[in-house]
């Protein structure tokens, strides 16, 4: 290989794959400068330097191989030449950040550090850190949420909010009478680093104190995925410079308070109350209830020394707290390790707690507890790793996609849990970790690799399907109204008023309005039962929900006689920029495009899956609803007259009265403000308001082609009787991409996807890649802190499949129209549709395909016969199609 070699010191030799050699002995900046100016002018694959070389740049603490990867895109090494293969294999598997940058920014690496199960998400921060500004240590469990009131302006309003719950990882060291953090001493070296692979994240910091003492701490810890309920911390500790006293403290903390949003920091944020406090030297247990909505969170943990008994640890009890002392003499340069391995559970019910005494608890060592989780984690990643070659940064990032969509949720963590994916995953306390229309894009990534933990999934909507029945029927409507935002019990958990953060002011919030999250829901279970075709489910559940939803949209549905269509009113689209109508009283909007033609999917889906069930089965559900046969006709006739705006170019309007709005002056305010995603709250502290303008801030009406294909929305507007150009795809494209401003990041990948459609490869792959590298790089101004954004992070995992692959699922048969990006070589991986494990390799001429039964699947329309555990290649771009 065409590698570089850099020995370091006070001055550089490099080692150039020609065989010259360079010695560079100017400023550190400079030096980097120089070698990568000097790359661009040779062939170069990669290379090694000797050791880390640490630089600042921005106010980032940056390591010059990982700044040299995402510069070059190549593999960088530290060590010698024949470390480079072993060591460039890990590259796409690690996450490190070096240094410290207390706030935002730390927040955000603290986010992209969590480890989790599907059932905990640890934040990724080091043992000694406490809730502050500077940084935010956090564990959340799904399904732990709390309502609380808080006063704002005149009034108080009440938040269901995703609970903090009590930190048992705290531990520190106690020097002198001082204790020891990372906030309030010299940080000579910092780094952590997350092993994608196995979920082990690992700390190390040396500390120098206000007395110059130096002493260096590593920490390691793990999220089990083979017992969900359980973690474990390892925990050392070296003295560089000094030998005496030092005092080792673990802590059970229930003092613990949310404050990981900074504009939710005004309201009310304390939600626990320690119930009971129990310590029986190196165990200890702390019980706390959330106070209004009484679920009890029970953590117990056992603390262990690898070296020495914890004969003289000491034990004390502080207002809803457990701390354990371990009093140490300690030797200059020798290192001293505790672990500490912590069980949690939730139960809303005292009957359900299975924790009797804490001496029958079983707690496995650190290296027992990694060692079951990692053996889990490599039969997830079996399951659910994609493999690109040609691209290093793309394959890193998917695979921290992958791990995040697998902490959040997984087939260990909610095969018995009553909860979704919430927004932010289990990361942050955005949106509450409500549960949102984010199912759409997070679920297909389930749906092909672990379709057992959709249902599960589903099912949390099912359990909740009373209360929406509940919701529609107090706002004058028939069957099922999901809630725009849930959380415990499925009442609409949307804020009634919104803080711009700009200007400091509140506001109405609207956003409950988009009723389309039942559109949403009624998607996934309609792709869960084509791709599983699990009869027992739709049975059971899944016909039910699709016949609630249908009549809730069939009694929102209002017939005009003068334009002989029917109208749905009061609603938003996905388009959250837009609640109402200029200077109206009222929010909501009349003919959402993306809403009404979802309903004329789900009418024609419904009146499809009642002919694959039989008289008897589907009559039992329609007399459980109430929808019957009169209904049915009623949506028949609906999905044939539902209204649209449509212009003479095929422009499909946003919603009555779209085109009527004013133009905005986008350059002018890019000039002024450079950050426009949120124009919305730009307008608002002008005294405007988006409503009055042609701006949005994510794809609306273009959503409709990220569910479907093409030729499905034209059948859509077939069955409407609308009729369009050819090109109609390409200028709607063109039309809202210059209107929107990507204040979602769900944005760029739904544009990417409508790009591919109408064969804008390089667009396409301009704003998949921004959205591939949106949370790494927080390219929202801060939002990563606040927790992953789990709905891009699956639908970039879902885009390398069908948009780049070419896989539909959506068909009768499964299909490929392979369109690979040229920035790849080719791409791998493993998907289960109706219980077949296909394993799928595509390059940019063939496509080779192993499934585990005997099947027939289309590429590029023509039939293909697979046959069980054989691969079959298929050549389906001829050398002269490439050219």
């Amino acid at each position: 290989m065409n590698l570089i070699h850099v020995k370091t010191g006070d001055e550089w030799i490099v080692n150039w794959p020609d065989g010259t050699i360079q010695k560079l002995s100017t400023p550190l900046k400079k030096r980097i400068k120089q070698l990568k100016e000097r790359m661009v002018d040779q062939t170069i694959e990669g290379g090694t330097i000797d050791k880390e070389i640490l630089f600042e740049q921005d106010g980032q603490t940056h390591e010059l191989t990982q700044w040299l990867i995402e510069e070059t895109n190549l593999p960088f090494v530290c060590g010698q030449p024949e470390d480079f293969e072993k060591k460039a294999a890990q590259i796409p598997w690690q996450l490190t950040y070096y240094g410290y940058t207390p706030g935002k920014n730390e927040y955000a690496k603290e986010s992209l550090l969590t480890i989790g199960n599907g059932f905990i998400g640890l934040r990724g921060t080091t043992p000694e850190m406490e809730i502050s500004d500077s940084h935010y240590p956090a564990l959340y469990l799904a399904g732990l949420y709390n309502k609380v009131g808080s006063q704002v302006a005149d009034k108080i309003i009440y938040n269901e909010d995703f609970v903090n719950a009590p930190n048992l990882q705290k531990m520190y060291l106690v020097i002198d009478g001082k204790r020891v953090d990372i906030e309030h001493n010299q940080i000579l070296y910092m780094k952590r680093q997350l092993d994608l692979q196995t979920g082990l994240l690992s700390s190390w910091v040396t500390l120098r104190l206000d007395d110059g003492k130096k002493i260096a701490i590593e920490a390691k810890k793990v999220a089990s995925m083979k017992n969900v309920h359980q973690y474990a911390i390892s925990y050392t500790f070296t003295p560089l410079n000094f030998t005496g006293q030092v005092i080792f403290v673990s802590e059970a903390d229930g003092t613990v308070y949310n404050y990981n949003v900074e504009r939710y920091r005004s309201l009310t944020n304390e939600h626990l109350q320690v119930t009971e406090l129990e310590a029986e030297k190196e165990i200890v247990s702390l019980t706390a209830q959330t106070n209004a909505s009484n679920i009890t969170i029970a953590q117990q943990a056992k603390l262990r020394s690898t070296q020495r008994s914890l004969s003289d640890l000491t034990v004390e009890q502080e207002p809803n707290k457990i701390v354990q002392k371990v009093p140490l003499n300690v030797e200059e340069q020798v290192s001293y390790t505790f672990e500490k391995t912590v069980f949690v559970q939730k139960y809303k019910k005292e009957s359900e707690s299975s924790v009797t005494n804490l001496r029958s608890l079983q707690f496995p060592t650190f290296t027992e507890c990694l060692q079951q989780s990692s053996e889990q984690w490599t039969d997830l990643w079996k399951k659910a790793g994609i493999k690109i070659t040609g691209d290093l940064m793309s394959q890193k990032l998917l695979n921290l996609h992958t791990y995040h969509l697998l902490v959040s949720a997984s087939p260990m963590g909610n095969s018995d849990l009553d909860a979704s994916v919430a927004a932010r995953g289990l990361h942050g306390e955005a949106y509450r970790g409500h549960i949102f229309w984010d199912e759409l894009f997070i679920f297909p990534f389930y749906i092909l690799h672990f379709p057992k933990t959709v249902k599960q999934l589903l099912m949390y909507r099912y359990n909740r399907l009373k209360m929406a029945k509940k919701e529609a029927k107090e706002a004058g409507y028939k069957g099922a109204m999901f809630p725009w935002q849930s959380s415990l019990d499925g009442s609409e958990q949307s804020q009634e008023l919104h803080l711009n953060p700009i200007n400091k002011t509140w506001k109405k919030d609207n956003s409950r309005l988009q009723r389309h999250i039942s559109l949403a829901i009624a998607y996934n279970i309609w792709l869960y039962w084509h791709n599983t075709h699990d009869f027992s489910f739709m049975k059971n559940y899944g016909l039910e929900m699709l016949l609630e939803i249908a009549h809730f949209w069939e009694s929102a549905a209002v017939y005009d006689k003068n334009t002989k269509r029917y109208n749905i009113n009061h609603v938003m689209g996905p388009d959250e920029f837009h609640e109402s109508y200029p200077q109206a009283k009222e929010g909501g909007l009349t003919n959402n495009a993306y809403t009404n033609m979802m309903v004329v999917w789900l009418f024609e889906e419904i009146m499809r899956i009642k002919n694959e069930f039989s008289t008897i089965d589907f009559s039992t559900i329609q007399e459980k609803t109430g929808v019957n046969n009169q209904i049915l006709e009623k949506m028949k006739d609906i999905m044939h007259h539902l209204s649209l705006e449509i212009d003479q170019q095929g422009i499909i309007a946003q919603f009555d009265g779209y085109f009527e709005l004013k133009d905005l002056d986008w350059q002018y305010y890019k000039e002024k403000y450079g950050n426009i995603y949120r124009m919305d709250r730009i307008l608002n502290a002008e005294g405007k308001s988006a409503d009055d303008y042609k701006v949005a801030k994510q794809a609306d009406s273009l959503m409709i082609f990220y569910n479907f294909s093409k030729e499905q929305v034209a059948a859509i507007l077939d069955e409407l009787n609308y009729q369009v150009p050819d090109d109609y795809v390409r200028k709607n494209l063109n039309y809202y991409l210059a209107r929107t401003s990507h204040g979602s990041t769900l944005s760029r990948v739904v544009h990417a996807q409508l790009a591919a459609m109408v064969d804008d490869q390089e667009l396409s792959w301009q704003l998949y890649q921004e959205a591939l590298y949106s949370d790494y790089r927080d390219i929202q101004g801060g939002t990563t802190a606040e927790g992953i954004h789990a709905g891009v992070m699956a639908a970039t995992l879902y885009i390398p499949l069908t948009t780049f692959a070419g896989l539909d699922i959506r068909k009768d048969i499964i299909s490929f129209e392979p369109n690979l990006p040229q920035a790849w070589e080719n791409i791998q991986f493993t998907m289960t549709i109706r219980d077949i494990e296909f394993k799928v390799f595509v390059s940019h001429e063939t496509i080779a395909i192993t499934p585990t039964q005997t099947t027939y699947i289309e590429i590029n329309h023509k039939k293909i016969e697979l046959i069980a555990h054989k691969q079959t290649t298929i050549t389906y771009k001829q050398e002269e199609e490439k050219h």
